[in-house]
C-alpha cells in the first residue's frame, strides 16, 4: 500500500469506534431509504386492490412501520451529521497539531525558502478541507454504493428492460464525471496555492504596516494584493467552471434517464407488460438511483479538495529536518563553556559560495570575545553554527571538547543564550515574555531578572506593571525597552554561553547605555561572543577577532590591534571620522 494512503488512513485509528458507529448509521440510513419505496409499493399494489376492513388496518399498520423507519432514519442521520462532523474536526485537530509540531522541528534552511502565509494556509484551510473528506467521504461512498446496488437489484426485479435502459446511461456518466473531476483537481490545486500567496502577501504587508505607512506606499501594497487576489479569483473561476460542467452534465444525464424510463415505462403499461404501481415504484427507485450519483458527485468535489490539501500537507510533513539529534546524542551536564571551531567551512546551499572557509577559533571558558568585520563576511552565520541553527559543511565545533553534532539539540540550545538586534517579543504581557526564558519561573525570579536587565523601573511605570499587555511583537514598547526585556529573558534562562548579535546597534545613546550596562552584568562568569558593528562598544573585550572574506584576519585586544595598524585599525579609525 502506498505510504501516503497508509498515512491518510492512520488518522482514523484513534476514532475507530466512532467511525464504525458512523458507518453503521450510514448502512441503516441506506437500508431505510431502500425499504420505504417497497412499503409504498406494497400498499399500492397489494392493499389498494382489496376492498375489506382488514385492508384499512393493514394500511395503518404499514403507515406505523414507515413512521418508525423515518424516526430511526432521523436518529441515524442526526448521529452521522453531528458525531461524524465531530470526528472530522478531531482528526483535523490531530493533523494540525502534527503539522505544527513538524514546523517546530524544521531548521532555518527550510524557513529561509518559505513564505509564512503559505505555511499558515497548509495548517488552516487545507486541514479544514481534509476534515470534510474524512467525515463525508466514507459515509457518501457507503450510502451511495448500498443505495445504488440495492436500487438496481430492485429495479431488475421489477422490470429487466427498464433497468437495462437506466443502466445504459451509467457508463456515459462515469466517463463524463471522471474527465471533469480531473480538471477540478488541477483548478483546486491552483486555487490552494494562490490563497497561500494571498495569505503570504497579507502577512507581509501587515507585519510591515509601519514601514508601509511611513513611506506612504499603501497604494503599492494594494496593487500587490490586487494582483494576488486576481490570480486567486482566476483560479477559482477555472474550478467553478469545471464544477458547473461536472454537476450540470450529471443532472442533465439523470433527467434524460428519468425521461427514458417514463416513456418506455408508459409504453410498457399500454402493452400490458407493466402496471402503474410498478412504474411509480420504478420511478421512486430511479430517484434513489440518481441520489447516489449526486452523492458521488459531492464526494468527488470533497475528494478533490481534500486530497489536494492532503498532498500539500504531506509535502511539508515529508520534509526531513536537515538538523536532527544523532541516534546516540548525549545530554549536556555541568557545561563549562569552552567553544572551539576546528577548520569550519559553511555555505547555505549547494552551488552557493562559501560564507565561511576553514575557520579555527578557540574561545576559552568565561572569555569575552568580540567578533568584528565588514558586513557580509559571516559574523552572524558563525554564531548561528554554535546552537546548530545551521549544520557545518566541513570541520567541527566542540563544546567542552564534545562535538556539538553528538549533543542533543535541546540540551545544546538550553545552554546558550542569544540576544539579537531584531528582538522578537510575543503578544501577551511583560511577564509572559520574560518567562519565555524559563517557563516555570516564579514572579520573584522574573522581577529579579528584569532588575538585572535594567528593565524593572520602566516596567513598573507601565499601566499594569508586569501584567501590561505589550501588543503584537511588543509594539507598545520602545526599541530600548524591548531589548532590555530580551536581555531579562536571557538572565532568567541563565545559560553558561551568551551570544550578542549587534544587540545595541539600533538604539539611541541613552537606551544603548542601559542595555550595555545590563549586558555587562550578563557576561560575568559566562563565555561571551559579541558581534559588534560599533567597535567602540567592544574596546574592553578580552579578545577581538577580525573576520574578513578570507577568514580570521586578526586577533588581539583593542590596543594590540590598533598597534598592528591593519584591518581593525582601519575600521576603527573610519568610524571615528564618521
Amino acid at each position: 500500500m502506498n505510504s501516503r494512503i497508509k498515512k491518510f488512513l492512520s488518522y482514523y485509528k484513534p476514532y475507530l469506534g466512532l467511525f464504525c458507529a458512523d458507518m453503521l448509521c450510514a448502512v441503516i440510513v441506506s437500508a431505510i431509504t431502500l425499504a420505504l419505496p417497497l412499503c409504498i409499493r406494497y400498499i399500492t399494489k397489494n392493499l389498494l386492490a382489496i376492498d375489506t376492513p382488514d385492508a384499512l388496518s393493514q394500511i395503518y399498520m404499514m403507515g406505523g412501520v414507515m413512521l418508525a423507519l423515518v424516526a430511526l432514519y432521523t436518529a441515524c442521520h442526526t448521529f452521522i451529521d453531528y458525531h461524524g462532523h465531530v470526528m472530522g474536526a478531531l482528526m483535523e485537530g490531530d493533523m494540525r497539531s502534527e503539522l505544527f509540531d513538524h514546523y517546530q522541528k524544521l531548521s532555518f534552511n527550510f524557513y529561509d525558502e518559505q513564505r509564512t502565509g503559505q505555511l499558515m494556509t497548509r495548517i488552516s484551510n487545507d486541514s479544514f478541507d481534509l476534515s470534510e473528506l474524512y467525515h463525508h467521504g466514507p459515509e457518501d461512498v457507503v450510502i451511495s454504493l448500498l443505495n445504488f446496488i440495492g436500487a438496481f437489484i430492485i429495479l431488475v426485479n421489477i422490470n429487466v428492460k427498464l433497468a437495462i435502459i437506466a443502466l445504459l446511461f451509467l457508463p456515459i456518466m462515469g466517463v463524463y464525471g471522471f474527465y471533469f473531476s480531473k480538471k477540478m483537481r488541477v483548478a483546486l490545486r491552483k486555487s490552494k496555492d494562490r490563497i497561500g500567496d494571498i495569505n503570504a502577501q497579507v502577512e507581509d504587508t501587515l507585519s510591515g504596516i509601519r514601514v508601509v505607512k511611513s513611506f506612504t506606499n499603501e497604494e503599492i501594497e494594494k496593487k500587490k494584493f490586487s494582483y494576488e487576489n486576481n490570480r486567486f479569483v482566476s483560479s477559482r473561476k477555472e474550478g467553478y467552471k469545471s464544477e458547473a460542467y461536472f454537476y450540470e452534465g450529471l443532472i442533465t444525464l439523470t433527467q434524460l434517464m428519468t425521461i427514458a424510463v417514463v416513456i418506455f415505462g408508459a409504453a410498457s403499461i399500454v402493452k400490458g407488460s407493466l402496471d402503474l404501481a410498478d412504474l411509480l415504484t420504478f420511478l421512486l427507485y430511479i430517484g434513489i438511483l440518481i441520489e447516489p450519483i449526486q452523492r458521488l458527485g459531492n464526494f468527488t468535489r470533497l475528494y478533490q479538495e481534500g486530497i489536494t490539501g492532503f498532498d500539500r500537507f504531506m509535502e511539508v510533513l515529508e520534509v526531513e529536518p536537515d538538523i536532527q539529534d544523532a541516534a546516540d546524542a548525549i545530554e549536556l551536564t555541568h557545561v563549562q563553556g569552552n567553544v572551539e571551531f576546528k577548520n569550519v567551512s559553511f555555505k547555505y546551499k549547494e552551488g552557493y559560495d562559501h560564507v565561511l572557509r576553514d575557520i579555527s577559533l578557540d574561545i576559552k571558558v568565561g572569555e569575552y570575545v568580540a567578533l568584528v568585520g565588514p558586513s557580509g563576511v559571516g559574523k552572524t552565520t558563525l554564531c548561528s553554527l554554535i546552537p546548530r541553527f545551521y549544520e557545518v559543511n566541513k570541520g567541527e565545533i566542540l563544546l567542552d571538547g564534545k562535538n556539538i553534532s553528538g549533543i542533543s539539540l535541546r540540551s545544546l540550545r538550553r545552554n546558550i543564550g542569544i540576544v539579537q538586534q531584531d528582538v522578537y517579543l510575543f503578544a501577551g504581557t511583560v511577564s509572559d515574555n520574560i518567562r519565555y526564558g524559563k517557563l516555570d519561573a516564579r514572579e520573584e525570579e522574573i522581577m529579579m531578572a528584569a532588575k538585572k536587565a535594567n528593565a524593572h523601573d520602566f516596567i513598573m511605570a507601565l499601566p499594569n506593571g508586569y501584567a501590561t499587555d505589550i501588543g503584537q511583537r511588543g509594539v507598545k514598547l520602545s526599541g530600548g525597552q524591548k531589548q532590555r526585556l530580551s536581555v531579562a529573558r536571557v538572565f532568567l534562562k541563565d545559560p553558561p554561553i551568551i551570544i550578542f548579535d549587534e544587540a545595541t546597534s539600533a538604539l539611541d545613546n541613552e537606551s544603548e547605555k542601559a542595555v550595555k550596562d545590563s549586558l555587562e552584568k550578563l557576561t560575568v562568569n559566562r563565555t561571551t561572543l559579541v558581534i559588534a558593528h560599533r567597535l567602540s562598544t567592544v574596546r574592553n573585550a578580552q579578545r577581538i577577532v577580525v573576520l574578513t572574506e578570507n577568514g580570521i584576519d586578526e586577533q588581539g585586544t583593542h590596543e594590540e590591534l590598533i598597534a598592528l595598524d591593519g584591518t581593525y585599525a582601519n575600521l576603527y579609525n573610519m568610524q571615528l571620522r564618521i
